[in-house]
Formats: structure tokens, sequence, C-alpha cells
């Protein structure tokens, strides 16, 4: 080291914990926090789900199921990132498991949560591109007519095809070097924000019929084709909007390896990314409310959107005050440029996760998933990811019913990794746990008790029946889906990995390399 460089602490705890430096640490920490952001990404989550925050309570459901969902990630992410300030390495996770568990659960800590982590970003992947390529076809519907004027609605065929393309461009945006996909992470983060502010304020100002506020607030719709009264049951089926909203943020930790002072900055990542992102939904959601005025209207299937909830509150809004629909189609323009920067950034994430956990010898061909080019990219594991999250989307071609479990699998999926090592760091770890410069002080267990009661909960509230009677095409597929990812994840265990796999190793060879 040369008189006068600055010393990166990130760059200096990586190597602490045994690993050399292999990606380019360009990442600045707004750089960081634009991934998670741009993966959590308010207008992706807010408006692919309106329909079930309107079918499911309604204003009431959003606008206080936010506040609530906002509330307790918020003690999920500081867990997380109190953790990933003592390891900030792009593992994330299935590391950190591994260190909490203690030498004699490191393995299996690790395996159990990898697994479940990359299940879930590859599930998350697979419905936020799917869900632009089925938003993609609502404005082609509607730029031809609409449902009702002889407009072209898409076969299941060629939303698939749509769904294959956008990865197809995803895959190859991540094959950038990390320079390009920091500059574009940040033109993410902030359409994303201004996509926000644009959409709260021009939608309730140019419709002609506004809600009140006592609408906006207390109007509680109960009124569903599913067969449920329960308004306690309606409210938890309304959460979902909120909870899948507020997922991928641990992209932050998966970008360590390529960040800045990560110890410090990749924290700063999963707490800023998480506290604006539910400053600014909460925003959103309160303006687009004002907008709603005939919620069996805006879910119904013969509409001109086909029943697709914030397409029609647009096109509505618009085709009241200027006689077209056009404005309206435009503002569906700016959600879906945030969908697809939404799913960039998710396959970024991805990869990293990949690469890491190959790195450590967890996937199957880990030499091929962990190679890296010449620009520092792990270039196989962004384009495997790609294809597995293609051959995920292909089950809509079976059951729509059961690709739309993919949403509450990759909540769930996702917040089950996250709670793992969170538990560990609470009960194995209590005592014998390093905090880094980022850390809770004395309020690290209580914020960690917090956060895996609230993962405990919402597995259990978003694996309940949707609807009833409870047929084949009404089924929550998820409880099947989740079960069969632990069966999978641990018989793999018990009969093959127990016997290999020792949890993450180092790739120096001794303490004295240089990382």
């Amino acid at each position: 080291m040369g008189y006068g460089e600055e010393v990166d602490s990130g760059h200096a705890r990586l190597h602490e914990l045994g690993y050399k430096q292999e990606l380019k640490r360009d990442l600045s920490v707004l750089s960081n926090f634009a991934f998670s952001f741009s993966v959590v990404s308010v207008l992706t989550g807010l408006n692919t789900l309106m329909g079930t925050g309107l079918n499911f309570g309604g204003p009431v459901s959003y606008v206080y199921g936010w506040l609530i969902a906002g509330a307790f990630t918020l003690f999920v992410g500081m867990s997380m990132a109190e953790i990933c300030s003592s390891y900030p390495t792009s593992g994330g996770l299935y590391y950190w498991s591994a260190k909490l568990a203690g030498p004699s659960w490191a393995p299996f800590a690790s395996w159990i949560t990898g697994w479940f982590n990359i299940v879930g970003q590859w599930a998350v992947t697979t419905s936020v591109d799917y869900s632009l390529a089925q938003l993609v076809q609502v404005i082609i519907l509607l730029s031809t007519g609409g449902l009702n004027g002889g407009g072209y609605q898409a076969s299941k065929y060629v939303v698939i095809a749509l769904h294959a393309g956008i990865l197809l461009l995803h895959a190859l945006l991540n094959s950038l070097p990390i320079s390009w996909l920091s500059f574009i992470g940040q033109l993410a983060a902030a359409w994303n924000v201004l996509g926000v502010f644009l959409l709260m304020i021009l939608i309730p100002m140019v419709a002609t019929e506004r809600a009140s506020a006592k609408f906006v607030f207390t109007n509680f719709n109960t009124v569903n084709e599913d067969g449920i009264n329960n308004k306690l049951y309606i409210f938890v089926l309304g959460l979902l909007m909120s909870q899948y909203t507020l997922t991928g943020y641990d992209a932050s930790a998966h970008m360590t390896e390529e960040t800045k002072d990560a110890d410090k900055n990749g924290p700063k990542g999963i707490v800023s990314a998480i506290g604006i992102s539910i400053l600014a939904g909460w925003a959103y959601i309160l303006g687009i409310t004002f907008a709603v005025t005939d919620i069996p209207h805006l879910l119904d299937k013969n509409n001109d959107s086909g029943g697709y909830a914030i397409a029609q509150i647009f096109y509505d809004v618009f085709k009241s005050r200027y006689g077209s629909g056009v404005g309206g189609i435009v503002c569906l323009s700016v959600i879906a440029v945030a969908v697809f920067f939404c799913g960039m950034s998710s396959l970024t994430s991805n990869s990293r996760m990949a690469y890491a956990f190959s790195r450590d010898g967890a996937m199957p061909y880990s030499s091929f998933w962990h190679k890296v080019n010449k620009h520092e990219v792990p270039l196989n594991a962004v384009w495997t990811s790609a294809f597995i999250a293609f051959c995920m989307a292909l089950t809509s071609l079976g059951s729509l019913v059961a690709f739309q479990a993919m949403t509450s699998i990759a909540t769930i999926g996702l917040y089950i990794a996250y709670a793992l090592p969170i538990l560990f760091r609470v009960t194995l770890a209590r005592k014998s746990f390093t905090p880094g410069p980022f850390n809770l002080g004395s309020y690290g267990i209580i914020v960690g008790w917090v956060a895996v009661f609230w993962v405990a909960l919402i597995s259990v509230l978003f694996s309940l029946p949707v609807a009833y009677p409870i047929t084949d095409q009404t089924l929550n597929y998820t409880p099947v889906a989740v079960v069969g990812l632990v069966i999978l994840v641990v018989s793999s265990w018990i009969f093959s990995a127990r016997h290999w796999f020792k949890g993450p190793i180092t790739n120096i060879g001794n303490s004295s390399e240089e990382a």
C-alpha cells in the first residue's frame, strides 16, 4: 500500500474473514443503496398487486397494512444490517448463518439458509419479470382499443415470450462491467423516486372524481368473490401486497464485495432502502387511493384492462378528463420502466448470491457458476440465473394459480432466509457475536427477536387459503411449495451434502497472502 492511500475498511474486513478480493470494489454507499431500493421498488410491488389490495380490504388494508408491514420490516432490516456490518461478504445470509450458528451447526445452517435465499431470489426475479410481461400485455391491450374496443389481448404463450425477452435484456445488462451497472442502478433509484412523486400528484390531480378522505382512511372492502367474510382474515390477505413489495433489500449485502467500506456502507444501504421505501410507498398509496372511486369496476375482468386494477385507474382518470386514455398508458409506461429496473437489479443480486454460494462449493457444478470474466463479472451466474427464472415461469402455462404462488414463495422463501441468521444471532451467538461499525448495541437482541417473530407470523399468514371453497384452482400452493423446498434441501443434506459441504471456505491460502 502506497503512502497516503486510503484504507478500505470493507476490503480489510473481507481479508480478515478469509476471502481474496475477486470483484471490483467500485460501488459507493449511494450505488449500494440504489440496488436494494430498485429491487424493493415501490412502483413494482404496489402496482402489480394493487388488485390484491383492493380485493382484500381496499384502502384500510393497504393504507394501514403498509405501515404495519413497513415497521416490522424495519426491525428485520436493522438486524440484518448489524450482521452485515460484521460479515460484509457477497454470500450474505448463508455466510452469516454459518458464522453465527457455531462450528458444529455451521455447515447445515449455511446450507439451508443459502438454498432458501437463492430459491427465493429466483422466485423474485421470475415474478418481477413475469409481472412486467403482463403489464406490457395490458399496455398493448389498452393501446389497441382496450378489451371492449377490440384491443389485442395476448395469449399466455405471447406473455411467456415477452418474459423471455425481458430476461434476455436483463442478462445482457448484467453482463456489463460493475461501473456501468452502478450508473444504471442509480438511474433506477432516481426513476423510482421521481416516478412515485409524479404519479401520486398527477393521477388525483387529473381525476374528475376523487375519493373523500373518509373513504381513503376508513373504507374497508369486504366484498370479494373468494368466499371470505371475516374482516381480520381479509386484512391479513391484503398485507401480501405490502410485504411482497418490501423484499429484496438483501441486495445491499450481496453487493458488499463490490462496495467501498462495505462494513459501513452495506448496512446503510439496507436500512436506507427500507426507510425511504416506506415513506415513498405510503405517500404513493395515499395519492393513488384518492383516484379510487369504484372498486368493483376496477376489479371487473370485463373492463378495458381485463381487470388489471392500476391500469384501469390510470386509463379511467385520463379518459374521464380528456376523452382519451393515452395519458394513462403513458403513466403505465413509467411504471413499466421501474419494474424493468427492478428485475435488472434483482438478477444482479441473484447472480452475486449464486457466485458466492458456488465459491463455497454448495452449487452443482460450482466451478462453472463461480467463473468471473475479464471485467470481474460472474457471467455464468448471471446467464444461468436468468435461464432458471425463465424455467420457473413456465408453470404459468399449466396453471396461473400455481404460478401466482410464486409471489408468496418469493416473500416467504426470502424472509425465512432473512430470519435464520437473525435467529442464530439472538440464540447461539447471543454472547459471542462481535458487532461491526454499524450495531444496535443493547437493543440488538430485542430487535432481533421482534424480527424473528414477524417472519414466523407472515410465513403462517401467507400460507392460508385465499379462496373458498378450496379446489385445485383456488388452493394456495405456497405451503406445498415451501414444504417441498424444505424436504428437498434437508434430504439433499442428509443423503449427500453433509458428507462434503463444510460451510463457507476461504480462498486465501494463508493469512499473510494479500487479499
